[in-house]
């Protein structure tokens, strides 16, 4: 096994040097945000799909931007208004009166990477429509079936504030997300880098190819290569099984949880763990690679009872003591 082991480590070695790259071309554009670019990362190498929330103004929209064109895959922007009709998402047939036949218009969702900014702007028919494409991996119009290109990740963005005229996104529909990330401010040396760096009419600086998407869908191989000891798989169980049934985990936070981590979230934590190892180089997950990833997994799949929310204590407090509470192998 240990021989297993240095063989899979030497592969994760080399093939996760394009992580370095990736990140030194996008930091040319992005100042700081390396939690956010690491995270959309492991989403890019576990084949999940990732939710961003913070404030305007934290280069959510710059950083998926940057990201797909450093791949050079295709990228497509969605703005998500109340208006918007699922056929602006998918595509549509249109009816050609010169021979009588429908042909097939593709809609925006055919690219590779897709930012939906705002997704919680725009209504349940749309949503739905998102949602069961990233499931689904193919969406039909009419009576056919496309697939989605591969690599095919959304990143979608919502905003904090100004909740006027949204429509909050279902806890059965956010738990299709892999990852969810809350963004915080930039430090102050940051800022000041931004104001070096940004304060000027000129365009942005243009962020050049430098990985192929035939390289990410090697990497995501030599990801699932990653060794995860029985221990950590044990491990991985009781932090989910610690949301549904904390007593059996000597924790007091029953009153506090109303639902929660659904199965997804078990396959979410290992999938994410093992990215997360390949980043840092290595070919096996240790628990700090569970435990790095595991608030980023778990905060949109536990639900707080109204008694957390009257002590103000939120998805991510409660992740938090779990993490705590449940013994590290």
């Amino acid at each position: 096994m240990d021989a297993g082991i240095t063989a899979i480590n030497e592969r994760v070695r080399e093939g996760s040097a394009f992580a370095y790259r990736l990140r030194e071309e996008i930091a040319t554009v992005v100042v700081g945000q390396r939690y956010l670019i690491d995270r959309l990362l492991i989403g890019l190498l576990a084949n999940g799909h990732v939710l961003l929330e913070g404030v305007p103004g934290l280069a959510k929209t710059l950083s998926v931007k940057s990201l797909a064109q450093a791949l050079h895959a295709s990228f497509h922007r969605l703005q998500f208004t109340p208006d918007l009709l699922p056929a602006d998402l998918i595509g549509t047939l249109v009816y050609s009166p010169r021979d009588g036949a429908f042909t097939t218009k593709k809609g925006p969702i055919f690219a590779q990477i897709i930012l939906a900014d705002e997704i919680n702007r725009a209504p349940a028919k749309v949503q739905s429509a998102l949602l069961e494409a990233m499931q689904e991996r193919q969406v039909t119009i009419g009576e056919e079936t496309h697939v989605l290109p591969e690599p095919f990740l959304v990143l979608a963005t919502q905003n904090p504030i100004e909740q006027e005229g949204t429509y909050p996104l279902p806890e059965a529909q956010v738990d299709r997300f892999m990852l969810k990330l809350r963004i915080g401010y930039p430090s102050r040396e940051e800022e000041r880098q931004i104001l070096d760096r940004m304060a000027t009419t000129a365009a942005p600086r243009a962020i050049a190819p430098v990985v192929s998407t035939a390289e990410v869908l090697a990497a995501r191989a030599l990801v699932d290569q990653v060794y995860v000891d029985d221990k950590i798989k044990e491990y991985i169980v009781d932090l989910v099984l610690a949301t549904r049934d904390p007593k059996a985990f000597q924790l007091d936070l029953g009153p506090l949880i109303e639902y929660g981590a659904s199965p997804r979230a078990t396959l979410a934590l290992a999938l994410a763990g093992r990215a997360h190892a390949f980043l840092a180089g290595r070919g096996y997950v240790t628990p700090q690679d569970v435990k790095s990833i595991a608030p980023d997994v778990l905060r949109h799949r536990i639900v707080p009872s109204y008694e957390a929310e009257a002590e103000e204590v939120d998805a991510d407090d409660l992740v938090q003591r779990v993490l705590d509470g449940v013994p590290v192998p």
